[in-house]
């Protein structure tokens, strides 16, 4: 084979490289906030559209997710679906859950038994992110079985079908509110799940809401984070919370 025939093929090769980077940078989207997102697009079923559920919620649709809220009172959620826009959209806990390829969860800790009895069987094989704290005063003595045996441990009790993974439960909706997206070092979100591949999932949306996550360990792990423990209320960076947690870096 001659020189320049050799030469010519080498720079179609790369001229078909360099066109095809072109155009996934113009067909890759970016977020509302300027932002690429980490993955594909989710539809992620949201339970509990309080302050947590609405704030991660809305973060989830302004990187493009469609996400569905609910609560015991979707009507209640109007307001909130039509400030964000055509990807949200409310209803009922079971249309959230069928809708969702991941279900978000934001509810006191105490009605997760409920949750478990009413809607075990369509969470069942799911990536569930379960954001609940358990409150003493509040949650009764599910709080002491917490306290006993580690969050994480408890809520699979409840949801032995789900793939869960703890996601967002150490800090205010107001601080997620306002730290999400800045500028780099960005916030960091710790979690912990005993499925990997649910785990890389919401990593990813822990990205895609615009902080950074850091992984604890499996789900017995997640007491290191719940309330009260080193983990919880801390508003630091990723690198600053594994040093806080002695992870490897």
């Amino acid at each position: 084979m001659s020189k320049h025939v050799t030469v010519d093929r080498g720079r179609r090769a790369l001229l078909g490289a360099a066109g095809a980077l072109v155009l996934r940078g113009v067909l890759q989207p970016t977020t509302a906030s300027g932002q690429t997102p980490s993955g594909p697009k989710m539809k992620i079923g949201v339970i509990g559209a309080g302050h947590i559920g609405g704030t991660i919620g809305g973060l989830w649709t302004k990187a493009d997710h469609p996400v569905f809220f609910s609560s015991r009172h979707p009507e209640e959620l109007q307001t909130l679906v039509a400030h964000l826009g055509p990807l949200a959209q409310a209803g009922t806990v079971e249309q959230a859950i069928t809708f969702g390829d991941v279900v978000f969860i934001a509810v006191p800790y105490g009605a997760l038994p409920q949750i478990g009895k009413d809607y075990g069987k369509l969470l069942a094989g799911k990536t569930v992110l379960d954001a609940n704290n358990a409150v003493a005063s509040r949650d009764g003595a599910i709080a002491d079985e917490v306290e006993r045996n580690g969050i994480g441990v408890t809520s699979q009790k409840y949801l032995p079908g789900a793939r869960l993974v703890r996601a967002f439960n150490t800090l205010s909706y107001m601080i997620f509110e306002r730290e999400a997206n800045r500028p780099s070092p960005r916030l960091a979100v710790p979690i912990a799940g005993d499925d990997q591949e649910a785990v890389q999932v919401a990593a990813g949306l822990v990205r895609d809401a615009g902080f950074d996550p850091v992984e604890v360990g499996k789900l017995a792990d997640a007491s290191r984070f719940q309330r009260g423990a080193p983990g919880y209320g801390q508003s630091l960076s990723a690198a600053d919370l594994r040093q806080k947690l002695s992870l490897a870096p």
